[in-house]
């Protein structure tokens, strides 16, 4: 079982950045895989990145790519996500996630209360 809480989101101009942040409960961390995914209002929840369980290999769609940056501190429990040249479509509640597998981790794995990203033009 692990708790995720995320934090960082907020309101920024076109072009911009924000990093966030996810801290995972507990002593098995580093046992998960992680993920980052968002639900913009209207739509279905996507995939947006993961990483795997040393923080050796990460995967994007194609949104985030060249843009976003997902990374990992085992030793202080704590997930994140760099995003870079923000644009207006990137709007969503963005969920941390956990599980097993880089193919899977934001569909099935577990997922926090999520952060507030809105970008304006």
């Amino acid at each position: 079982q692990v708790h995720l809480v995320e934090s960082g989101g907020g309101l920024v101009q076109a072009g911009g950045s924000l990093r966030l942040s996810c801290a995972a409960s507990g002593r098995t961390f580093s046992s998960y895989v992680m993920g980052w995914s968002r639900q913009a209002p209207g739509k279905e929840r996507e995939f947006v990145a993961a990483i795997s369980r040393s923080g050796s290999s990460t995967y994007y769609s194609d949104s985030a790519k060249g843009r976003f940056t997902i990374s990992r501190d085992n030793a202080k429990n704590t997930l994140y996500l760099q995003m870079n040249s923000l644009k207006p479509e990137d709007t969503a509640v963005y969920y941390c996630n956990a599980g097993s597998s880089t193919a899977t981790v934001t569909q099935a794995g577990y997922w926090g209360q999520g952060t507030q990203v809105t970008v304006s033009s």
